[in-house]
């Protein structure tokens, strides 16, 4: 690891606008620095402790600091994401993405009812037209009971898979079985990237394929080395970063020997600024496989204030004092 010092030397931390609440805020931080191969980002959410932020920051460090490995594809196809907005606002959301065959919708919103998830998936059914490709993201929202009425439901849609529906390995599985004349199949999210053991879902033939992060998995190399251990097919997202995280995301997404899925790498488009001119947006339904260089002009436009930018720095320490005693 190199010096923490020099981390936080190098540091930029930016606040950038969100065109739609997601998570419960209306600003995405997150903290730039440069290394010997090139900027990385390190973007927790702000909820997240040490323990589990430790494994963004050695993602982060590896990305600015380490060769990266082989790629196989200059492009990746990418989904559009939905916010789990009222219908009458999917066209909207869906034109800042182009022309993306794909779409994630979320759903299981607390405070929310199945007839909202029901009515969004129809507008992005009905906007996208058969041809489209529809998946839906439940981040653990239901249980199992619940579940498999909501997918009922959802099934006249056409999803193409389902992610993270229930919150255990357990309930997954069954689920899993529950759905098997439905042919709906189950995408593994926080059951992978949240898990002390991110094979244990695999294993428990828990769900068909998985979805994988970079920064929440420690880098490209160890999130290579569960998917190859897994055994199962692999869908690259990202969790709202700037352009600089969602390269990493990309190569990651590049350095896969086989991909059947579009992405979630488009959402750049959930953010009204980034940090620099030439965002990883969406374009022909892909983003590019490239290194991103941040502008000065917008790493001043959009700097915290100097009390997050402490906060940031104490986080960073207490992170990387962490990763120190933790073998990713």
């Amino acid at each position: 690891m190199p010096p923490l010092a020099e981390i936080l030397e190098n540091l930029h931390v930016v606040a950038l606008p969100l065109a739609t609440r997601f998570r419960g805020v209306d600003h995405r931080e997150a903290a730039l620095f440069e290394g010997p191969e090139g900027w990385a980002e390190f973007s927790p959410f702000l909820e997240y402790e040490p323990a589990e932020a430790r494994t963004w920051l050695a993602a982060a460090i590896d990305f600015a600091y380490e060769p990266q490995p082989t790629t196989h594809r200059t492009s990746i196809g990418v989904n559009a994401t939905v916010p789990a907005v009222d219908a009458e606002r999917v066209p909207t959301i869906l034109a800042r993405y182009g022309s993306c065959r794909t779409a994630k919708v979320k759903v299981a919103e607390r405070g929310q009812s199945l007839a909202d998830d029901v009515a969004r998936v129809a507008a992005v059914r009905a906007a996208m037209g058969p041809e489209g490709r529809l998946r839906i993201d439940a981040n653990m929202g239901w249980n199992v009971d619940e579940a498999e009425r909501a997918l009922h439901a959802l099934s006249e849609f056409d999803l193409e898979y389902a992610e993270q529906p229930c919150a255990s390995v357990e309930e997954l599985a069954e689920l899993r079985s529950r759905l098997k004349k439905w042919d709906i199949p189950i995408a593994a999210d926080e059951s992978v990237r949240k898990a002390e053991d991110p094979l244990r879902v695999a294993r428990a033939g828990a769900a068909d394929l998985i979805i994988v992060k970079a920064q929440p998995l420690g880098g490209v190399r160890r999130a290579l080395d569960i998917v190859e251990q897994a055994g199962l097919p692999a869908v690259v997202s990202s969790a709202i970063d700037t352009s600089i995280g969602l390269s990493q995301g990309a190569h990651l997404a590049a350095s896969l020997p086989g991909l059947a899925h579009d992405c979630g790498l488009g959402t750049a488009a959930l953010l009204t600024a980034d940090v620099t001119a030439d965002p990883l947006l969406p374009r022909g339904g892909e983003i590019d496989v490239r290194r991103v260089v941040p502008d000065e002009e917008l790493l001043d436009e959009h700097k915290v204030s100097p009390e997050r930018r402490a906060w940031w720095e104490s986080r960073i320490t207490a992170c990387y004092q962490a990763a120190r005693t933790y073998k990713i």
